[in-house]
């Protein structure tokens, strides 16, 4: 169990909020398992769960989507990291981020959760937050509005054009942490890009 890997996407539960900003975490995991022809299925951790490998041969990869509403994550990501065996430093948090403009993503290992209750729930839950995180960038919201509101409502539709491009982005960064770690990963996410 060595190289197991835990990769979550947080988000919240049910239809209403699927296409939510919030939820976009929970779309990179979807990407990331539609990639290996895979499927979610219930687990006993209060999450859907699919097991599958970064590549045949390679480290082994558990895909996941708490059942739990975002600001409590903690719970089915400590349960998930328990029933695998994997410790924190081999756990990847997906989520989203109002500080990074949307199309952008950043990576990191531990540090403060800057607000988020999801992530801030599962460095609770682990016992530390040294953990990564792969954080996509959903952008502030315009005007006066509630950023809670913000990243419950679904993407706008200039946004939803290039939405798959950057679940393919958020799912490349994942799998490069796993296969390369997370200094290649941010040499090629925090590059300023070409104009």
């Amino acid at each position: 169990m060595a190289d197991t890997w835990l990769v979550v996407g947080l988000g919240n539960p049910g239809p209403r909020y699927e296409s939510t900003r919030h939820n976009v975490g929970q779309m990179v995991i979807d990407e990331l398992a539609a990639r290996r022809s895979e499927t979610l299925r219930a687990h006993k951790a209060q999450a859907r769960v699919a097991e599958t490998w970064l590549t045949p041969g390679g480290a082994k990869l558990v895909l996941a989507k708490p059942n739990s509403f975002m600001n409590v994550s903690g719970g089915p990501v400590s349960a998930l990291a328990q029933f695998y065996g994997v410790p924190a430093e081999r756990v990847i948090i997906v989520h989203d981020e109002l500080d990074i403009p949307f199309d952008a993503i950043k990576l990191k290992i531990g540090g403060g959760h800057g607000g988020h209750n999801g992530v801030r729930d599962v460095a609770k839950a682990l016992g530390t937050p040294e953990f990564a995180r792969v954080r996509v960038g959903v952008g502030r919201p315009p005007g006066r509005q509630d950023p809670a509101d913000w990243v419950l409502d679904p993407f706008g539709s200039t946004e939803r054009k290039d939405l798959p491009l950057l679940l393919a982005e958020a799912a490349d960064a994942v799998e490069l942490v796993v296969g390369d770690g997370l200094l290649a990963a941010q040499q090629r996410f925090h590059a300023p890009r070409p104009s």
